[in-house]
């Protein structure tokens, strides 16, 4: 048989895989690589592990694990948070396909209040995102048939839910692509100027799965 006899181990312990922790430019964000260990059949990594979180100083504890599949390259979704006290943090990973990721502090205490910044998470590239409360995230897909898997820290309260419309002229957001399918809803929310926010308001470059974040 193709491949028998070849080693089931490669370099470090299966038990010593980590999460691998980079900053980004949004306050309190966190972008997490995959340490993958190859061998004959292909690669073991750790997608999620508590100490690892923990050690970090992040959320370890989850309500809700959430799918969103989207059929048609050009989908946008976004931009979401909920408020308090029923703000989520959440961890995101494109699981088929890829997005343009883009996350919006919303947060009045932060030092990056009001900005955004872009990230490319790809099935291929493995990226996940750590995304505190207050911050809103949405993303444009960039393949048909892709699907984003996400680690909830409180249930879904549809009374709490808020959003920023995905091209409200003050963020400014510049996504990728036309955009082929968006829901009505997401389509609608109101401008951010009429919550009295008028500041510059100034984005980071989008983040490639070959680029690091700190």
């Amino acid at each position: 048989m193709d491949g028998a006899g070849c080693s089931a181990r490669v370099g470090r312990s299966l038990t010593e895989c980590s999460m691998i922790f980079s900053a980004t430019d949004l306050e309190g964000v966190i972008a997490i690589d995959l340490e993958r260990h190859h061998d004959c059949r292909g690669y073991f990594a750790r997608t999620m592990c508590r100490d690892e979180l923990a050690s970090q100083g992040l959320v370890v504890d989850y309500a809700q694990d959430s799918m969103s599949f989207n059929q048609r390259r050009g989908t946008l979704r976004g931009m979401h948070y909920q408020n308090a006290p029923y703000a989520e943090t959440k961890l995101i990973r494109c699981v088929q396909g890829a997005v343009y990721d883009v996350l919006l502090d919303m947060r009045p205490g932060s030092k990056t209040y009001l900005r955004w910044q872009a990230f490319e998470l790809t099935a291929g590239n493995g990226k996940a995102l750590y995304v505190p409360e207050g911050v809103a995230q949405g993303f444009q897909t960039l393949a048909d048939t892709t699907a984003v898997y996400y680690r909830i820290s409180v249930p879904y309260a549809a009374h709490a839910a808020a959003g920023v419309r995905y091209d409200d002229p003050l963020v400014a957001i510049a996504w990728p692509e036309p955009v082929t399918v968006i829901s009505e809803r997401d389509a609608s929310w109101p401008d951010l100027e009429r919550y009295g926010e008028r500041r510059q308001l100034r984005a980071v470059p989008a983040l490639t799965g070959n680029e690091n974040n700190a």
